[in-house]
């Protein structure tokens, strides 16, 4: 597994395994010049995942989505107990998660006047609340295009028409609001086929910055447990994957543990 997070405008992050994955050591300001340093080369398709305690506990739990998150460039520590865990094994000194839709936030902030963007993932009904809600708070945000694929299953030429869609806006990031772990398996399928720009799974991400969708309050976040307020506002559709993942992610560090594992930061 890949051990240092490719640059070559600006200086590796560490990285720290967790269960398995190897999270960057870094906050959202180290995070987005990263990416905004890679935009600027536009040498190089880069793919960044925001990964918390369920997609971590997958990547260990189910050998082809592992493998999938292996292409990634970019594994942000995505919850409060990845930076715990990365705090404690590694001496990290992370105070704060890097949170996908909030990093992404951030990412529109700091590159509204030079870069553009694209979105794809959502109804065509949230992509058009989203855009507005975007342009008020950035109004120099360029969008380069928003696209809603098809749902459920997709027809076998949906791939190619999306590649297309996003080579012909000639984007520069490319956000991806397509849910877990549906994102990232797409992500790094279409890896070597994807336009020159940055990709990056963000999850519910699009619901929230449109209003359509209620985020945990900071405080809940902070304390590790948003998890718990999602649960409880979307109990049919959350809890079996809390529950299952949840445990699985205790079980996973407590053998690793048992079998001696040292968790170390890597260059």
């Amino acid at each position: 597994m890949r051990t240092r997070m490719q640059s070559t405008a600006t200086e590796p992050l560490q990285t720290c395994p967790v269960i398995g994955t190897p999270l960057a050591i870094t906050d959202y300001t180290k995070a987005v010049a990263h990416v905004r340093a890679w935009a600027g080369e536009r040498t190089a398709t880069r793919v960044v995942a925001a990964a918390n305690t369920h997609v971590v506990t997958l990547a260990r739990h189910d050998r082809s989505f592992g493998a999938a998150l292996e292409k990634f460039d970019l594994v942000l520590p995505d919850g409060m107990p990845l930076v715990w865990v990365m705090n404690r094994a590694c001496n990290a000194g992370l105070s704060d998660r890097v949170y996908g839709p909030t990093f992404m936030l951030h990412c529109l902030e700091a590159t509204q006047n030079e870069f553009s963007h694209f979105f794809l993932g959502g109804s065509p009904e949230l992509l058009e609340v989203l855009q507005q809600k975007l342009r008020e708070k950035y109004p120099n945000l360029r969008i380069a295009g928003v696209y809603s694929p098809p749902f459920g299953e997709w027809p076998d030429d949906e791939d190619a028409r999306i590649i297309e869609k996003i080579a012909v806006s000639r984007a520069d990031f490319v956000w991806i609001g397509l849910g877990c772990p549906k994102q990232e398996i797409w992500i790094a399928r279409n890896k070597s086929h994807l336009p020159v720009a940055i990709y990056a799974g963000v999850g519910a991400a699009f619901a929230f910055h449109a209003g359509l969708v209620r985020q945990a309050p900071l405080w809940i976040q902070s304390a590790g447990l948003e998890w718990l307020f999602r649960m409880l506002t979307e109990p049919r559709r959350l809890w079996r994957r809390y529950v299952k993942f949840n445990s699985l992610f205790l079980f996973y560090l407590l053998l690793d543990k048992l079998r001696g594992r040292q968790i170390r930061p890597r260059n």
